[in-house]
């Protein structure tokens, strides 16, 4: 099997929720995918995607996804996408960095792969644990009462997680701001519920710390990627008293090594564009399982192809150490695909279709942005 061709797809995905507020004053209202396919010389084809939050979240940015993807996509032409490992070690090749990038054509080559033998991605990830998960809902900063109020509506819709997101500017009412959002957000927490405090990088340990001593004693939750630098996250791990997840920071295998032997934080946002796809996602999650993290698998944002990446990949977390997974196509009003995802409650399992089980829905795509063929 040799991969023939390689169409490239733009798409904006409308926010579902109007206007999305994240710490430092960022904001986003559509997001711009890149959609990948690959096509086989047996007529097979496999799909991936990548989304990035905008441009103000990780070094990554959709211009430069594309950019990166015309640089990869001639070197793949002619190879067999079933041997994804040798797949990411040409990417990585040819292109250094850029995750972002490589994400859509390693996805869409474990597509192809599991189409070729007849079985769910899942299964070729390790397989499935066979236990339902929780989703987790992604709940922008902003009005404290308001926060809470989207919380009970995800609530309502089954979803068990909550990320909740801070990072207030001192201008918008600084660590106080953060620590209504908090309180106000947990308010009706109940039994099993999740809750993960997000602060994209935005704080400094100093407005972490007095943030945290502000809050009525009891709540339970974890904070992830509280400050944008190691050194800082470390200087708050020495004198926070709850567990901390790394999100933005670790992007690569060898920082979640270095995180483990130093004992950085207590688990992961396993973002799945952030890591560089499937294969090495599932790098990441062996890191992670063998040193004790928790880990949420996510994506930086994206619709429902790169959702089916997620619920593939958190299928293969052990239940221990899964505590939710995204589901990022909810968080957008453009649907690209059909994924008919077993539900169990608020909780999930991928369909036990073929490759990623998603059916394209190539009208909303339009025409290809970009075309290599062998």
């Amino acid at each position: 099997m040799k991969i023939t061709q390689i169409d490239l797809y733009q798409v904006d995905l409308p926010y579902a929720g109007g206007t999305y507020q994240l710490s430092g004053g960022r904001t986003y209202e559509s997001f711009d995918a890149s959609i990948v396919r690959i096509t086989c010389d047996d007529g097979t084809q496999g799909w991936g995607e990548s989304t990035p939050f905008g441009s103000t979240y990780i070094a990554a940015h959709a211009l430069g996804t594309r950019a990166g993807i015309a640089e990869l996509a001639p070197a793949l032409l002619g190879r067999d996408p079933r041997q994804v490992d040798r797949i990411n070690d040409l990417m990585d090749a040819t292109l250094v960095g850029h995750n972002h990038a490589k994400t859509p054509l390693d996805v869409a080559c474990w597509d192809v792969f599991g189409k070729s033998v007849g079985l769910p991605v899942a299964e070729l990830l390790g397989g499935s644990t066979g236990t339902p998960m929780p989703m987790i809902s992604s709940i922008y900063a902003g009005d404290p009462e308001d926060m809470r109020q989207r919380v009970a509506e995800h609530r309502a819709r089954g979803y068990l997680g909550h990320s909740i997101k801070i990072g207030a500017l001192d201008s918008e009412g600084g660590p106080a701001l953060d620590a209504e959002r908090i309180a106000a957000s947990l308010a009706d927490k109940k039994p099993g519920e999740f809750f993960l405090v997000d602060a994209n990088g935005g704080m400094l340990p100093e407005t972490a710390l007095r943030m945290l001593r502000m809050l009525p004693p009891g709540l339970d939750f974890v904070i992830e990627a509280p400050c944008s630098t190691w050194r800082e996250t470390m200087s708050l791990r020495q004198r926070c008293d709850y567990p901390i997840i790394m999100d933005e920071l670790a992007q690569q295998e060898d920082d979640l090594a270095w995180l483990a032997a130093q004992d950085v934080a207590d688990g992961i946002g396993l973002k799945i564009s952030k890591a560089g796809g499937l294969t090495k996602g599932r790098r990441q999650r062996d890191i992670c399982r063998a040193n004790g993290l928790t880990v949420s698998v996510q994506d930086t944002v994206g619709s429902t192809i790169a959702f089916a990446a997620i619920a593939h990949l958190g299928a293969t977390v052990p239940e221990r150490l899964l505590r939710c997974v995204l589901n990022c196509e909810d968080m957008v009003t453009l649907q690209t695909a059909t994924f008919d995802v077993v539900r169990d409650g608020g909780r999930i399992l991928p369909p036990e279709l073929p490759g990623l089980g998603i059916d394209v829905n190539e009208d909303v795509l339009g025409d290809p942005v970009a075309i290599w063929a062998a």
